[in-house]
């Protein structure tokens, strides 16, 4: 008789649940590569969110640095003419385009420097202006103040003492000096003017322009 070879018994293994390997529909959700390992897909975000705070700061610290400069310059500017006008009544500047209208005193282009005062009061107001031009700019203001060079007296003073004395004038101190006047109804200005003409080619023209308001 002859034995028969039974076959060999194989064991036989029950499949390892999905959940455990991970790899089935109810395993956790696998990390991208790139968030795992922190790679090219997060810089650009990181990036972008530091510039656009850069940017933010800089949006705010530039004007406000230019504002606190302006301020800082406008306050050293109006201490500096608040102490020139305490000392002498001038401020070191050109009149506005109004008080030049209305003072009928048309500074010409090119003057410098360029010194005024204005007084106001109840019944009138005056605005005192001295400025250095050439005999060009000499010429046109006083055409604009409706006189001429012709009508300049040599050696007068026209401008008070008073007058002068209340902007710190010292027009009495010798020199060549001429000088008029232009009288006109109110309530239009009438000006004192007077010329220092020391230095050849750029007259130094002293002026008080008064505008009389009717009661």
């Amino acid at each position: 008789m002859t034995e028969q070879v039974k076959p060999a018994m194989t064991e036989e293994r029950e499949p390892e649940p999905a959940a455990e390997r991970g790899d089935g529909p109810g395993g956790p959700p696998e990390e991208p590569e790139a968030e795992r390992s922190g790679g090219p897909a997060s810089r650009p975000g990181r990036r972008r969110r530091w510039l656009t705070a850069v940017v933010v700061c800089l949006l705010i610290a530039i004007p406000a640095g230019y504002i606190v400069i302006s301020a800082e310059q406008s306050r050293d500017s109006g201490q500096s003419k608040e102490e020139e006008a305490a000392s002498t009544g001038l401020y070191n500047d050109f009149p506005s385009k109004v008080q030049q209208r209305i003072y009928n005193v048309r500074i010409p282009a090119g003057s410098t420097p360029v010194y005024y005062y204005e007084a106001n009061g109840w019944h009138r107001s005056s605005l005192y202006v001295q400025f250095r031009t050439n005999d060009w700019g000499l010429d046109h203001y006083l055409r604009w103040a409706g006189t001429s060079r012709d009508a300049l007296k040599d050696g007068e003073i026209t401008i008070t003492g008073a007058q002068a004395a209340k902007v710190g004038w010292d027009l009495a101190a010798g020199g060549q000096w001429a000088g008029t006047s232009v009288k006109a109804g109110d309530p239009h200005p009438s000006q004192n003017i007077s010329v220092n003409f020391d230095e050849p080619g750029h007259p130094v023209v002293y002026v008080v322009s008064t505008v009389a308001f009717k009661r």
